[in-house]
C-alpha cells in the first residue's frame, strides 16, 4: 500500500535523495521531484508513462525564486503573478540556462507558478529548491484531487503521498505564456477563469490545443480521461432515450434526470456553482469509473467562467484516440 502521510521531514529527506513524493496543492496532486535531480526527473516520467515532448511545470515557494528560473519576465507576467500567487496560474517564461531541458521538453521556456497549500509551501522551503509536480496520476488518467486517488493510482509502487486533505480547486493551474510582443496567450484553461485574467491585463489569446511538441501541460486532444467510455452533451436526456439497456453514470451540472433506467447520477452543484463544479468533476469522474459502467454521459456546462476550464476537461475526457 502506498505510505499516506502528513510528514514532512520524511516527504523532504525522500526529495534530497532523487526520491519522488505525491504532494498536495489546491488544484491536484502533483508527482514531486526536484528539478536539478536528473534522476528524479526520469523517475517522473518513467512512473507516470509521460512522453518526453510534454514539459513539466516548476512550483516555487516564493516570488523572489521567479528571476532564478526565468531569465525574461514581461510586465504583464509580474501583474499576474503580483494578482494570483500563490495560486492557480502558472506563467510560461523565457528560461534561465540552469533550468534542465529535461523539465522544458528542450524548449527555451519553463513553465513555474507558486501553489497555494500550506503544507507544498512548507515542503518547498524545506527542501530549498524548485519541485516539478505533475499530476500524480498515469498520463492521460483523471487526476487526483485526494490522496486517496494517488493510492489508488501508485499503491503498489511505495510513493510517499502527502496528505493534506482533498484539493480546494479541482481542477489543474490555467496557464498562460507570452508571444514575441509579451502578450499574454492562454495555453491552457484552469482554476483560474479567462475573466479573472482578462480583469488584470486585458483581452488575452486562447492557444490550448496541440498535438505536436506542446507548449505546455493538458494541451493534448486526449486528456483526464475515465477508463469507461465518455460523452459530452448539451442535452443528456436526449442523449440516453435509446440507451435503456445500457448501464449509464450521468454526470450533471444542476439537477437529476427523470430516468429511472439511469441508477447512476452525479450532480455537481445544485446551486449553479461553476466553482463548485470544478471542485466536484475529479471526484465525481473517479467514482464513476469505478461502477463497470458501460458509458458515462456528461453534460455540458455553461460556456462561461470556469463552465469553459470544465468543459475543456470534458471535451479531452470524452476524445476518441
Amino acid at each position: 500500500m502506498t505510505p499516506i502521510s502528513p510528514e514532512l521531514a520524511q516527504a523532504a529527506r525522500l526529495l534530497r535523495a532523487d526520491e519522488l513524493v505525491a504532494i498536495p496543492t489546491e488544484t491536484v496532486y502533483g508527482l514531486a521531484g526536484n528539478i536539478f535531480s536528473p534522476t528524479a526527473i526520469a523517475k517522473i516520467f518513467a512512473l507516470k508513462q509521460r512522453p518526453l515532448f510534454n514539459p513539466l511545470i516548476v512550483h516555487i515557494h516564493s516570488i523572489g525564486q521567479l528571476p532564478t528560473l526565468a531569465r525574461h519576465v514581461p510586465e504583464k507576467a509580474q501583474r499576474l503573478a503580483a494578482a494570483f500567487w500563490p495560486g492557480p496560474l502558472t506563467l510560461v517564461l523565457k528560461k534561465q540556462p540552469s533550468v534542465p531541458d529535461l523539465i522544458t521538453a528542450g524548449k527555451d521556456t519553463v513553465a513555474v507558478r507558486m501553489p497555494n497549500h500550506p503544507l507544498v509551501l512548507a515542503l518547498l522551503q524545506q527542501v530549498g529548491f524548485p519541485l516539478a509536480a505533475p499530476s500524480a496520476n498515469p498520463f492521460g488518467s483523471i487526476s487526483p484531487t485526494r490522496a486517496a486517488h494517488v493510492e489508488e493510482y501508485f499503491g503498489a509502487t511505495g510513493l510517499l503521498v502527502l496528505d493534506g486533505g482533498d484539493c480546494a480547486r479541482g481542477i489543474e493551474s490555467t496557464i498562460v505564456g507570452f508571444d514575441d510582443d509579451d502578450e499574454p496567450v492562454v495555453y491552457r484553461l484552469g482554476s483560474l477563469a479567462l475573466e479573472e485574467i482578462e480583469a488584470v491585463v486585458g483581452p488575452v489569446a486562447l492557444n490550448n490545443k496541440k498535438e505536436t511538441a506542446p507548449d505546455a501541460p493538458g494541451m493534448l486532444s486526449r486528456h483526464y480521461a475515465p477508463a469507461t467510455p465518455t460523452h459530452l452533451t448539451a442535452d443528456p436526456a436526449a442523449f440516453i432515450a435509446p440507451l435503456a439497456d445500457k448501464k449509464i453514470g450521468l454526470l450533471l451540472f444542476r439537477r437529476k434526470l427523470d430516468a429511472p433506467f439511469v441508477k447512476h447520477q452525479v450532480v455537481l452543484s445544485e446551486a449553479g456553482d461553476l466553482g463548485e463544479a470544478a471542485n466536484g468533476l475529479y471526484g465525481a469522474l473517479h467514482a464513476l469509473d469505478k461502477l463497470q459502467l458501460d458509458l458515462i454521459v456528461a453534460e455540458r456546462m455553461p460556456d462561461a467562467g470556469l463552465g469553459k476550464s470544465i468543459n475543456d476537461r470534458l471535451e479531452r475526457a470524452t476524445k476518441t484516440r
